[in-house]
């Protein structure tokens, strides 16, 4: 199973709201998931992240794969896998 960390939307029409989670890769973007590991919301000034780094420095040294916009909201917040730290 080759699991993702990646976006998942939520909010209305115009107003979005997303969760940062590990999902199967196989699986719709809004459908199951294996664990939350944060939110994005950038309807917000300042635009509102929130990550749990011990979950996401597990996932990432579990292999799991991010997408390019979770990159760029771990590299903001200045999280890394141990296998890139090397």
């Amino acid at each position: 199973m080759a699991v993702k960390l990646r976006l998942q939307r939520y909010g209305s029409k115009k107003r979005p709201f997303y969760r940062i989670v590990a999902a199967d890769s196989r699986s719709p973007r809004d459908g199951r998931y294996l664990e939350i590991i944060g939110t994005y919301d950038p309807t917000k000034e300042p635009v509102a992240v929130r990550i749990d780094e011990e979950l996401a420095k597990k996932w990432l040294n579990e292999g799991a794969i991010t997408t390019d916009t979770v990159k760029n909201l771990f590299a903001k917040a200045g999280i890394r896998s141990n296998k890139e730290a090397k």
